[in-house]
């Protein structure tokens, strides 16, 4: 969080901020000449790792070197760095994971113009042109992707600083700036290796809708950038942030996403600096101007024009073809979402900050007074001793052990605070043990770098060295930390880095990491790295066989690795409830799944109907967590009347009911890489009617959400896809059926969240929601069947125990797959893999679209009898349910409806 203060929400960007124009490299690409690079076809070079070429500037003659390397998983790779630089260029470190599978390249064609390359797996072709220089990725015939279209390649190359000495009066600073030295109000930033910076566009070709590019609070549809700021990539810490902004928040992920009918694709550009993004739309007609009715249809397209502080240009194209072809591609580049304990995807109640032991039990215990389940309860930095993390303040938390102990007891858990910031402090001892041991980033005197943040002046480790992560990682320790239990969990905050006295409230870019590497180089790494130190230290707390939460406000591409992430410091107004969607939604495409908005807001007073409102649309959202600010009153459910605590109650409750269906799609997103929270065209690819809705979404394959965010509303419209013959739609509460292909308004109440099951789909819910997720894993489980137009349905089931790595270790899990089809439902394994031993029971089937009242339920368990089951059949919605089964899920079993 941030100093509490009102916010600004206008178009007119805070001038703690810098806009495009105010930044230097970006104005020399934009105001520069186009270069005209070469390829020099005649140095080809065939490799086990793709194919090199040089590349000419002819005016300077600097000569650079591409690497083009196309992986088995279905992307290519294209590498350009100096071919001889002074000295090596910064490249990311930690976020693509192992390596990767290189085909093996071979000419098709080669004349002077170009070179055609090819590879044995499908059907792509990489094309490279001598002048102007481009590289085309073919399928067939059919041009996918140029890159460097628009001849926008810029590459600064690194030089001697006593270059600067020699040429003083035209790297002199100006009111804009110098290619040696850039100011920024009363902060200077001298450049020790003078210009670095890169960039390059591509032409994605046939594609009028990108996504992506997180953090904005933006809509899901990226917007055409020839108007106002491109989309900037550098992490911030912006409180209240400004909506529709294109300006950067907390996190960046260098993915953007790009989706026609018949194709989705992606660009990553692994690069950890300052880093800007200018789209451009081109479509059937431009300018506004309607063409000549004869005049021939210009294909859509979408340029990219990307431009970044330094590094080395690192892009990767993921060719898809499907949506959740790019997803995996994207997870074997970067990792997999991590698999949460089950316990961090229930309730988290939270505020800056709970005053001490006797508040937090007095939360605890108003929850179970209200019977509304949670499972985490957090605490802000107030519960430390004057703010020195791995600390707690010794007359509010005098046994935080107990503490722990207390809530343990009811299966409930603790999360505390741990920032970045070290307090100046010589007389204390973890400060010393980091200054000692070379822990924090220094500045460019070389001096250990001092700023200002909650400690006061503060020093700020530096997570770049693998050392300072292995020494932070120990500091969580049981023996360590003292007053900390296996139960208590971490939360990273102000991890951009904030830094209230740094420029733009951050780190000065050039601040010095381990290994010599400017804090420009790596800014947008920086709190995934402590993410991953984090991580890293409650595995090795447990020996390395208890799953891990860690919440971080700063993330990078790969993050997902590690845990979740939430949009940080929002404000209590329905624009920013509205806002929280497409934000999820954007993150969510790019990897970063686990993901929430605070609930209420961050910062202002709620009024009951927007609480009410947000607690339901933050139940159908992956992290889910109330937050709100010391200035802020109290806000805790049970506060604000009968009519509001049983709204929000429900809401809850309804949650924890279907939290084995979310953990099930976690499952699926650590093993395929598919989000849990998708757009509308992730499930319907071919629909362009839905290709920029971000107001509803789908929850997996199964459950269409549409939360309402607007105050007084008594109807909303809700778009239904699919085809109107073939998609049925029924409302999860009253099971009336709906078709595809419509949108339909429909008459809400303030306990209304619509909410509808997918024909064809089968979820599994709890029989009850239980006081937390420990209790939940006891309660029988209710299967909801929803036929298609077909009569058929589909699902699976994924249990573990919830909380240790043993579905890794040691396979400890089940999978299980349900399918109905000619009125016969079949409860079978899903994978070959897996053991796992537990008596979870489906204890009710309920069967939406059955058309007639049936003669018979039978149920037939492995090789017994035949039993006939009771059940009631509801004529006006066509619903059959069958109850009183206690069938084991580990069991195969069917039911036939006769």
């Amino acid at each position: 969080m941030t100093e509490a203060k009102p916010p600004t929400i206008s178009g007119v960007p805070d001038q703690k901020t810098k806009t495009c124009d105010q930044v230097g490299f970006y104005r020399r690409q934009i105001e520069g000449p186009n270069l005209h690079h070469r390829a020099l076809l005649d140095t080809l070079v065939l490799t086990e790792k793709g194919a090199c070429f040089q590349l000419l500037e002819p005016d300077t003659q600097t000569r650079l070197l591409l690497t083009v390397s196309p992986y088995k998983n279905g992307a290519v790779r294209i590498l350009i760095d100096e071919l001889q630089p002074i000295k090596e260029r910064f490249r990311v470190p930690d976020v693509v994971t192992g390596e990767r599978q290189c085909e093996q390249l071979r000419v098709e064609r080669q004349d002077e113009d170009s070179v055609t390359l090819t590879w044995s797996s499908g059907c792509h072709l990489v094309r490279v042109w001598h002048f102007p220089f481009s590289l085309e990725i073919l399928c067939g015939e059919e041009e996918v992707v140029t890159f460097n279209s628009k001849d926008k390649l810029w590459f600064e190359t690194l030089q001697d600083p006593s270059r600067q000495t020699s040429c003083s009066s035209e790297l002199e600073e100006d009111q804009a700036g110098s290619l040696w030295k850039e100011t920024f109000g009363q902060f200077v930033d001298i450049k020790a290796n003078g210009p670095t910076s890169i960039g390059a566009d591509l032409s994605l070709h046939g594609f009028s809708h990108a996504y992506g590019l997180p953090e904005h609070a933006d809509s899901l549809k990226l917007r055409d950038t020839r108007e106002g700021e491109p989309y900037r990539l550098f992490n911030l810490d912006v409180f209240a942030y400004e909506l529709y902004s294109r300006f950067g928040l907390y996190g960046s992920v260098p993915l953007l996403v790009a989706h026609k009918p018949d194709r989705t694709l992606g660009v990553f550009w692994l690069n950890a600096s300052e880093t800007f993004v200018k789209i451009h739309y081109t479509t059937d007609h431009q300018d506004g101007q309607t063409p000549p009715v004869k005049m021939r249809r210009i294909q859509p397209q979408t340029d990219v024009h990307w431009l970044s502080e330094s590094g080395v240009i690192d892009c990767m194209v993921l060719l898809g073809p499907s949506p959740q072809q790019l997803f995996s591609q994207y997870a074997q580049m970067t990792g997999y979402q991590a698999l949460p304990p089950l316990f961090s995807l229930g309730y988290h109640q939270c505020r800056w900050n709970y005053e001490d032991e006797a508040d937090v039990r007095a939360v605890d215990a108003g929850f179970e007074h209200h019977n509304i389940p949670y499972d985490m309860i957090w605490l802000d930095i107030e519960h430390t001793d004057g703010k020195r993390y791995f600390t707690w303040d010794p007359v509010r938390f005098p046994d935080p052990a107990g503490l722990q102990h207390h809530l343990q007891q009811k299966n409930r858990k603790l999360v505390v605070i741990s920032d970045p910031h070290i307090k100046v402090d010589p007389d204390w001892s973890l400060y010393c043990e980091a200054r000692d041991g070379g822990h924090f980033v220094k500045d460019r005197e070389g001096q250990i770098y001092e700023g200002s943040c909650w400690s006061g002046d503060s020093c700020y480790l530096d997570f770049s060295s693998p050392a300072t992560r292995a020494w932070y990682a120990r500091c969580f320790a049981l023996d360590k930390y003292k007053g900390s239990t296996p139960s208590l969990f971490v939360w990273n905050d102000m991890n951009e880095p904030s830094v209230f006295s740094g420029p733009e409230q951050t780190m000065p870019k050039d601040a010095v990491h381990s290994g010599g590497w400017e804090h420009r180089e790596l800014h947008n790494l920086y709190g995934f790295q402590q993410h991953m130190a984090t991580v890293d230290g409650l595995i090795s707390r447990s020996g390395g066989s208890e799953r891990p939460f860690v919440l971080s406000r700063s993330f990078f591409a790969g993050s997902q690795r590690f845990g979740a992430i939430w949009t940080g410091d929002n404000v209590a107004s329905w624009e920013y409830l509205n806002i929280s969607i497409p934000m999820l939604l954007s993150l969510s495409v790019a990897g970063i799944m686990f993901c929430g908005a605070d609930v209420g807001g961050f910062v202002q007073d709620p009024q009951p109907e927007l609480l009410v409102r947000w607690y339901q649309a933050a139940s159908l959202q992956p992290f889910f967590r109330g937050h709100s600010a010391n200035v802020t009153k109290r806000r805790e459910p049970w506060l604000f009347g009968e009519e509001v605590t049983a709204a929000i109650r429900t809401a809850i409750q309804q949650r924890y009911c279907l939290l084995h269906y979310w953990y099930t799609l976690f499952h699926q997103a650590h093993t395929s890489g598919l989000p849990p929270l998708r757009p509308l065209w992730v499930e319907f690819p071919k629909e362009a009617s839905n290709f920029a809705v971000d107001n509803q979404y789908m929850i997996g394959g199964a459950l269409l959400a549409c939360p309402i965010t607007e105050p007084g509303v008594q109807e909303v419209n809700v778009l239904f896809p699919g085809s109107g013959e073939d998609e049925i739609w029924y409302d999860v509460h009253s099971a009336k059926a709906y078709k595809g292909g419509r949108t339909l308004s429909l008459p809400v109440t303030l306990d209304t969240v619509p909410v509808f099951q997918r024909g064809g789909s089968v979820v599994c819910r709890s029989a009850g929601c239980g006081s937390c997720t420990a209790e939940l894993q006891q309660l029988p489980l209710c299967l909801t069947v929803a036929l298609n137009s077909c009569g058929v349905a589909e699902g699976e089931l994924y249990l573990d125990d919830g909380h240790s790595f043993s579905y890794r270790d040691t396979k400890a899990f089940c999978l299980r797959r349900f399918n109905m089809l000619s009125g016969r439902l079949l409860c079978r394994r899903a994978s070959e893999e897996g053991v796992f031993e537990c008596d979870s029971v489906i204890q009710s089937v309920t069967v939406m679209g059955v058309k007639s009242k049936p003669a018979a339920v039978i149920v037939c368990v492995s090789d017994t009898t035949d039993v006939s089951a009771e059940f009631q059949y509801t004529e006006d919605c066509s619903i059959v349910t069958v109850t009183n089964l206690n069938l084991r899920v580990l069991m195969d079993w069917e039911i036939e409806i006769v």
